[in-house]
């Protein structure tokens, strides 16, 4: 499918990607999301039954694989 971005010359190709996003005031990652990601601008298209299966998983509040730092980036920070 060509990519859906205004003059990008893509097309999309199905492919894992890592998830993050902000739930309940906590940042969540999720690894191995299926998706269609655009070859050429990396544009990101998820399936409606793989939203569907993410927020379900955010609702079970199942124990995480594992855990990962998070860095919070600051303008006022020099270096």
């Amino acid at each position: 499918m060509k990519c859906s971005i205004q003059g990008c010359p893509g097309t999309y190709e199905e492919r894992e990607i890592i998830h993050a996003v902000r739930y309940q005031g906590e940042i969540v990652v999720i690894d191995k999301v299926p998706a269609e990601v655009c070859t050429f601008c990396g544009d990101i298209l998820l399936k409606p039954k793989t939203v569907r299966q993410i927020e379900e998983l955010l609702k079970t509040k199942i124990k995480p694989a594992r855990s990962v730092p998070l860095y919070e980036y600051s303008a006022s920070r020099k270096g």
